[in-house]
Protein backbone atom coordinates (compact mmCIF):
# COMPACT_ATOMS: atom_id res chain seq x y z
CA UNK A 1 0.00 0.00 0.00
CA UNK A 2 2.86 2.57 0.69
CA UNK A 3 4.53 1.77 -2.38
CA UNK A 4 1.30 2.31 -4.45
CA UNK A 5 0.72 5.75 -2.53
CA UNK A 6 4.86 6.88 -3.36
CA UNK A 7 3.71 5.45 -6.80
CA UNK A 8 0.65 7.50 -7.17
CA UNK A 9 2.91 11.11 -5.36
CA UNK A 10 5.46 10.29 -7.88
CA UNK A 11 3.03 10.32 -10.99
CA UNK A 12 1.88 13.26 -10.09
CA UNK A 13 4.78 15.34 -10.10
CA UNK A 14 5.68 13.90 -13.33
CA UNK A 15 2.55 14.89 -14.67
CA UNK A 16 3.13 18.47 -13.87
CA UNK A 17 2.72 19.84 -17.00
CA UNK A 18 5.89 21.66 -18.40
CA UNK A 19 3.69 25.08 -18.24
CA UNK A 20 4.27 24.97 -14.33
CA UNK A 21 7.79 26.39 -15.02
CA UNK A 22 6.29 29.02 -16.77
CA UNK A 23 4.09 29.52 -13.93
CA UNK A 24 6.39 29.41 -10.90
CA UNK A 25 8.48 32.03 -12.58
CA UNK A 26 5.30 34.46 -12.93
CA UNK A 27 7.23 37.16 -10.97
CA UNK A 28 10.35 37.34 -13.35
CA UNK A 29 9.50 40.67 -14.04
CA UNK A 30 9.79 42.02 -10.47
CA UNK A 31 12.32 40.13 -8.39
CA UNK A 32 16.17 40.92 -8.50
CA UNK A 33 16.50 43.05 -11.56
CA UNK A 34 19.38 45.35 -12.13
CA UNK A 35 18.54 48.66 -11.88
CA UNK A 36 20.05 48.90 -14.94
CA UNK A 37 17.30 47.07 -16.63
CA UNK A 38 14.30 48.68 -15.20
CA UNK A 39 11.66 50.04 -17.27
CA UNK A 40 11.63 53.44 -17.08
CA UNK A 41 9.35 55.68 -14.85
CA UNK A 42 6.40 55.96 -16.39
CA UNK A 43 5.77 52.67 -18.05
CA UNK A 44 3.93 49.60 -16.17
CA UNK A 45 4.19 45.96 -16.35
CA UNK A 46 1.42 44.85 -19.25
CA UNK A 47 1.78 40.83 -19.22
CA UNK A 48 4.92 38.52 -18.99
CA UNK A 49 5.98 35.05 -21.48
CA UNK A 50 8.30 32.56 -21.39
CA UNK A 51 10.29 32.07 -24.44
CA UNK A 52 11.55 28.41 -25.66
CA UNK A 53 13.94 28.04 -28.50
CA UNK A 54 17.40 28.85 -29.61
CA UNK A 55 19.49 31.39 -30.17
CA UNK A 56 21.44 30.94 -33.67
CA UNK A 57 24.94 31.26 -34.29
CA UNK A 58 26.91 31.11 -37.81
CA UNK A 59 31.08 30.28 -38.61
CA UNK A 60 32.54 33.43 -39.60
CA UNK A 61 36.01 34.32 -40.91
CA UNK A 62 37.19 37.71 -39.70
CA UNK A 63 40.59 38.96 -40.30
CA UNK A 64 42.34 35.25 -39.98
CA UNK A 65 40.18 34.54 -37.15
CA UNK A 66 37.25 32.25 -37.00
CA UNK A 67 33.97 33.20 -34.42
CA UNK A 68 30.86 32.18 -34.25
CA UNK A 69 28.77 35.05 -34.82
CA UNK A 70 24.78 35.78 -33.86
CA UNK A 71 22.37 35.97 -36.64
CA UNK A 72 18.66 35.27 -34.90
CA UNK A 73 16.60 34.01 -32.16
CA UNK A 74 14.44 31.67 -32.85
CA UNK A 75 11.54 30.94 -30.04
CA UNK A 76 8.28 29.73 -29.12
CA UNK A 77 6.50 32.33 -26.54
CA UNK A 78 4.52 31.01 -23.58
CA UNK A 79 1.50 31.94 -22.10
CA UNK A 80 1.08 31.31 -18.08
CA UNK A 81 -0.45 28.18 -18.98
CA UNK A 82 2.24 26.97 -21.30
CA UNK A 83 0.50 27.74 -24.65
CA UNK A 84 1.88 29.22 -27.60
CA UNK A 85 0.85 32.76 -27.50
CA UNK A 86 3.72 33.76 -30.45
CA UNK A 87 6.93 33.22 -31.46
CA UNK A 88 10.17 35.41 -31.39
CA UNK A 89 12.55 35.72 -34.39
CA UNK A 90 15.10 38.39 -35.94
CA UNK A 91 14.73 42.02 -35.55
CA UNK A 92 14.60 41.60 -32.51
CA UNK A 93 10.81 40.93 -33.20
CA UNK A 94 8.20 39.47 -30.96
CA UNK A 95 4.92 38.68 -32.71
CA UNK A 96 1.68 38.05 -30.53
CA UNK A 97 -0.32 35.36 -32.04
CA UNK A 98 -2.92 38.43 -33.04
CA UNK A 99 -0.13 39.32 -35.43
CA UNK A 100 0.95 42.14 -33.76
CA UNK A 101 4.43 43.16 -33.37
CA UNK A 102 7.32 44.98 -31.83
CA UNK A 103 10.98 45.29 -32.32
CA UNK A 104 13.26 46.27 -29.95
CA UNK A 105 16.42 47.81 -29.61
CA UNK A 106 18.61 47.60 -26.62
CA UNK A 107 18.73 49.77 -23.98
CA UNK A 108 21.30 47.97 -22.07
CA UNK A 109 22.53 44.32 -20.57
CA UNK A 110 23.72 42.54 -17.83
CA UNK A 111 25.34 39.12 -17.43
CA UNK A 112 24.34 37.92 -13.91
CA UNK A 113 25.14 34.06 -15.42
CA UNK A 114 28.19 33.79 -17.72
CA UNK A 115 26.85 30.10 -19.01
CA UNK A 116 23.13 32.03 -20.22
CA UNK A 117 23.14 35.11 -23.17
CA UNK A 118 22.77 38.20 -20.92
CA UNK A 119 19.87 39.93 -19.25
CA UNK A 120 18.40 42.71 -21.46
CA UNK A 121 16.19 46.23 -21.72
CA UNK A 122 15.26 47.04 -25.23
CA UNK A 123 12.77 49.84 -25.66
CA UNK A 124 10.23 49.37 -28.82
CA UNK A 125 11.75 50.77 -31.99
CA UNK A 126 8.87 49.96 -34.39
CA UNK A 127 5.62 48.27 -34.06
CA UNK A 128 2.80 46.54 -36.48
CA UNK A 129 -0.53 46.06 -36.06
CA UNK A 130 -2.74 47.05 -32.98
CA UNK A 131 -3.11 43.64 -30.91
CA UNK A 132 -1.08 42.63 -27.58
CA UNK A 133 2.25 44.29 -28.85
CA UNK A 134 0.78 47.55 -30.54
CA UNK A 135 1.69 49.98 -27.66
CA UNK A 136 4.47 48.12 -25.92
CA UNK A 137 7.02 50.71 -24.78
CA UNK A 138 9.96 48.44 -23.51
CA UNK A 139 11.02 44.56 -23.45
CA UNK A 140 13.22 42.90 -20.34
CA UNK A 141 14.54 39.80 -21.23
CA UNK A 142 15.27 37.92 -17.89
CA UNK A 143 16.12 34.38 -16.22
CA UNK A 144 18.09 33.27 -18.81
CA UNK A 145 19.42 29.87 -19.27
CA UNK A 146 21.71 28.52 -22.65
CA UNK A 147 21.65 30.11 -25.21
CA UNK A 148 25.47 31.15 -25.60
CA UNK A 149 27.68 30.96 -28.83
CA UNK A 150 29.27 27.83 -28.66
CA UNK A 151 32.89 27.86 -27.30
CA UNK A 152 34.70 25.63 -30.62
CA UNK A 153 34.10 24.21 -33.37
CA UNK A 154 34.25 27.11 -35.92
CA UNK A 155 37.21 26.99 -37.81
CA UNK A 156 38.42 27.65 -41.50
CA UNK A 157 36.54 24.25 -42.28
CA UNK A 158 33.50 24.75 -40.69
CA UNK A 159 32.75 28.73 -42.05
CA UNK A 160 29.23 29.01 -42.83
CA UNK A 161 28.23 26.25 -40.65
CA UNK A 162 25.17 26.67 -38.15
CA UNK A 163 24.77 26.10 -34.39
CA UNK A 164 21.08 26.56 -33.04
CA UNK A 165 21.78 26.46 -29.24
CA UNK A 166 18.89 25.84 -27.29
CA UNK A 167 17.81 29.17 -24.74
CA UNK A 168 15.15 29.82 -21.80
CA UNK A 169 14.10 33.46 -20.77
CA UNK A 170 11.16 35.18 -19.22
CA UNK A 171 10.17 38.32 -21.48
CA UNK A 172 8.31 41.21 -19.75
CA UNK A 173 6.74 43.61 -21.43
CA UNK A 174 5.99 46.86 -20.78
CA UNK A 175 3.08 49.83 -21.78
CA UNK A 176 3.09 53.59 -21.16
CA UNK A 177 0.67 53.61 -17.64
CA UNK A 178 -0.20 49.83 -18.24
CA UNK A 179 -1.35 47.77 -15.83
CA UNK A 180 -1.75 43.94 -15.99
Amino acid sequence: MRFASLFHVALAVALIPASSKAEASASACSQDVPAALRAPAGNALAFEVQAEGVQIYGCAASGGAFAWAFQAPEARLLGPGGQAVGKHYAGPTWEASDGSKVIGAKVEGATPDPAAIPWLLLRAASHAGSGRMGEVTFVQRLRTAGGNAPASGCDAAHVGAIARVPYHAAYCFYRAGAGN
